[in-house]
């Protein structure tokens, strides 16, 4: 004679399941929010990266228009 699982076991089972399904949806979200937060975070380093460069460009570009203007005057 086969085993077959009571009404109980099988109502345990069921809800077994929807606990699992649950924790994995929540896992998944957490997961999604540290992922998202991640690329946040390394999309401000890139932004102040690309600001200091673009600071350090610039102080350039105005050294090298003074250099221009004295050697303009200086002929």
């Amino acid at each position: 004679m086969a085993f077959t699982p009571s009404k109980d076991q099988k109502r345990r089972d069921r809800e077994q399941k929807k606990i699992d399904k649950r924790f994995a949806r929540e896992t998944a979200k957490v997961e999604k929010l540290e992922a998202e937060k991640e690329a946040e975070l390394v999309a401000a380093e890139e932004a102040i990266k690309q600001s200091e460069a673009d600071a350090i460009a610039k102080e350039e570009a105005d050294f090298e228009a003074e250099l221009a203007a004295e050697a303009a005057e200086k002929t």
